[in-house]
């Protein structure tokens, strides 16, 4: 069964580095949509990351193609300005105020395109901190998430990209949005989102506790649990299973999984907010009783229990994920080195099929030359622009 395609037809032109802005184009392309991205002569820098940032590449550029672009040069913005006026979609994540500097503000491209649909990713939406420089740490930081992640006085940022990724997500919803609102009207728009403040909707359960409760949350390795079995816990070959008991229904079924015949029979702990009162009595005996399975037999013994569980993993398991090969979650990959891998494909399903196809990552500007013949540029147009140095 082939990827559905549902925004097949949408061009996209995407100017874009790093993580937050390349996702927005990522979602879209993986949703079928035309995505072409515009990078500086040479390529963009994101593809030369090391350590940590070796996968930005990689991950957040798959289905592109890719055409550079020097934005310096008069004539190189006068193609871009081409390539957002034949575009439904623009993608950006420079500096607040890059593009409007070069002439390509919205307001300067919605007069060459009434349709064009602006997506602009940043630090900060218009406010006080709008022009302050912020990365996915600096918003976790400011806005809460590193100070829930990491135990008292140690905020720790998330393991991954999350709210430059999430961020992006909703500039996808943002988009989406005023693609519905462009079939009534006729008319594009500017959209925005944020790393701060998506980093606040997402603690934002946290905020809602203390005004319920009149009491600030605790960061998450000091909270106490809504329930009184919802830990990780060590197993007998020194491995590590998390388990949670989340209704009185499962508590009763748990009870009965690992003969905990005495437990069960004692009635105040029949009711989950009386379980938490007694968690300090509970877990060391959980802790003791579950430590005499290895992982294996534990994850055995609840497959099918209806018991939220789950093995510890780490990001390079998940290679050999057998749910994941099973459901078209990774999809084949060739890296800029000819080397093949698998990546995660988009995490949804639509129509029963999901959005895994085949992809390699674009060389830079691999793709200029097909680009601009699409816009109309001849042969000898396109040799000039190389010569004087506006693309490559």
């Amino acid at each position: 069964m082939s990827a559905p395609a549902p925004l097949a037809g949408l061009k996209v032109v995407e100017f874009t580095h790093m993580v937050m802005g390349p996702a927005v184009g990522a979602i879209l392309a993986s949703l079928g949509a035309e995505v072409v991205r515009v990078e500086p002569i040479g390529g963009d820098r994101t593809r030369r990351l090391l350590g940590s940032g070796a996968g930005y590449f990689p991950m957040y550029n798959r289905h592109k193609a890719s055409i550079c672009i020097d934005l310096k040069h008069e004539e190189g913005v006068a193609v871009a300005r081409d390539l957002a006026a034949a575009s439904d979609i623009l993608v950006e994540n420079y500096r607040p105020g890059a593009l409007d500097r070069l002439g390509l503000s919205y307001e300067k491209l919605a007069a060459l395109n009434e349709r064009l649909i602006y997506c602009s990713e940043k630090g900060f939406l218009p406010g006080p901190y709008e022009n302050r420089t912020a990365l996915d740490e600096v918003a976790q930081m400011m806005g809460g998430l590193a100070y829930m992640t990491g135990p008292p006085g140690r905020p720790l940022r998330a393991g991954a990209s999350v709210i430059d990724v999430t961020g992006g997500m909703f500039g996808v919803i943002a988009i989406l949005a005023a693609l519905e609102e462009r079939h009534r009207t006729g008319r594009g728009q500017k959209v925005q989102s944020s790393l701060f403040e998506t980093t606040v909707y997402l603690v934002g359960q946290h905020m809602a506790q203390k005004a319920v409760t009149g009491r600030a949350a605790d960061p998450m390795p000091a909270r106490i649990s809504a329930w009184a079995i919802y830990d990780v816990f060590e197993t007998a070959d020194d491995s590590h299973v998390f388990v949670g008991v989340v209704t009185d229904a499962l508590w009763e079924k748990f009870c009965a999984l690992f003969g905990l015949d005495d437990l069960w029979a004692d009635e105040s702990l029949r009711e989950n907010n009386a379980r938490v009162l007694a968690r300090d009595r509970l877990l060391p005996r959980i802790r003791e009783l579950l430590r005499t399975f290895t992982s294996d037999e534990l994850i055995a013994r609840l497959e099918g229990t209806g018991l939220p569980f789950a093995p510890i993993g780490r990001p390079e398991d998940m290679f050999d994920d057998p749910h994941l090969a099973a459901s078209g979650g990774l999809e084949p990959t060739w890296l800029a080195d000819g080397r093949e891998t698998r990546l995660p494909a988009l995490p949804i399903e639509m129509n029963g099929a999901r959005f895994a196809r085949e992809s390699r990552l674009p060389e830079a500007g691999a793709d200029t030359q097909d680009v601009l013949q699409g816009l109309g540029y001849d042969e000898a147009r396109i040799a000039r622009l190389r010569e004087r140095g506006a693309i490559a």
